[in-house]
């Protein structure tokens, strides 16, 4: 599985370069390029919660360049900065809520397609989208490297929100929308757990961080009388 989306996304990247190589002639700043991306990112999903499932696909499918461009152009034009990987993590999280969020309140809203089990899986594919870049970053704080731990990571899950909506939307009467949301909630929830295994395996047999000890505290003052 791993191999297969490295393919793919391989080949994503080939399709992309010209239009890589024209943002980092260009000068255009790697923050720039993430903000743009999180922007279009949240048009996707403010399509799905409307309803507009294939454009919505068609927009993230489209626009899934800027989230692979801020990273290349950063390193190719050497301005990476901590603040700039800081950046583009918290607007991922930002991205990650708005699709989970945007499905969710369609199978909420929608005269048609509502389903509370629907609603309940998003919700449980968000939170778990929350706790899989939650455990990445306490585990890096530990000095413990995370990369390509885990079922599915970030390029994974755009390229389910954005291929299988773009071509078929509400196709099968939305079942096959009802099975890409399961599958990236179920697939969530699963690398968490993975991370957290992870971790723990990691760890065993760690010496245990001991508290810092604590500074004397100075004489309070005599009570007034």
């Amino acid at each position: 599985m791993r191999s297969l989306w490295t393919t793919i996304i391989a080949g994503y990247l080939r399709i992309v370069e010209p239009f890589i190589g024209l943002l980092v002639r260009s000068g255009v700043s790697p923050n720039t390029l993430t903000t743009i991306g999180t922007l279009c990112t949240c048009a996707a999903g403010v399509a799905f919660a409307t309803g507009r499932i294939m454009t919505g696909g068609w927009i993230l499918s489209v626009t899934a360049v800027f989230d692979l461009a801020d990273g290349a152009v950063a390193r190719r034009t050497n301005r990476s900065t901590p603040f700039g990987a800081f950046y583009d993590s918290t607007l991922d999280r930002v991205a990650d809520g708005a699709l989970f969020g945007g499905l969710t309140f369609f199978f909420a809203s929608d005269p048609w397609h509502r389903s509370m089990s629907m609603v309940a899986v998003g919700l449980m594919g968000l939170v778990a989208t929350f706790v899989i870049s939650y455990t990445r970053a306490r585990a890096e704080v530990m000095g413990i490297e995370m990369k390509g731990v885990g079922m599915i990571e970030r390029p994974e899950r755009i390229t389910l929100f954005a291929a299988p909506q773009a071509l078929f939307g509400l196709a099968f009467d939305g079942m096959l929308l009802r099975l890409v949301l399961s599958v990236l909630a179920a697939t969530a929830i699963v690398t968490a757990m993975q991370r957290i295994a992870y971790v723990r395996w990691v760890t065993q047999g760690a010496a245990p961080v001991e508290a810092p000890p604590a500074a004397a505290e100075p004489p309070s003052d005599p009570p007034s009388v």
